[in-house]
């Protein structure tokens, strides 16, 4: 009986990733993802953008920053816990993948990592 390989780390794609439960875990980096969202993701070829917990995104969702940003330009920056609204997914240079507008701000793009849906 052959096993099917598991996938590599969505995050450092480390090739060692083992199953804990109904987790898979990389033990290169100690990213954890569910096992379930691991099969469709690649089945369908289509492109899966996740917030900071794993949460899919869609157009349209609100999210919530997690932790202060820094602007160029501002002394402030964005803090932890500021809502956005109405989200737009785009192709991001450096990673960022949410395109956005930000009360006090305007326009910006930010990381999924840096966000969670609401």
């Amino acid at each position: 009986m052959t096993e099917t390989p598991l996938p590599p780390c969505p995050e450092c794609a480390g090739t060692f990733a083992y199953e804990m439960g109904a987790l898979l875990v990389c033990p290169e980096c100690g990213h954890e993802w569910p096992l379930a969202s691991a099969e469709p993701a690649e089945a369908t070829g289509e492109r899966v953008i996740k917030d900071a917990v794993g949460n899919a995104l869609a157009d349209g969702d609100t999210v919530t920053v997690v932790k202060g940003l820094k602007v160029k330009g501002s002394p402030t920056g964005i803090k932890a816990g500021t809502k956005v609204r109405n989200i737009r997914l785009v192709e991001g240079v450096d990673g960022h993948d949410i395109d956005c507008r930000i009360e006090g701000f305007g326009s910006m793009q930010l990381k999924s990592s840096v966000v969670r849906k609401v």
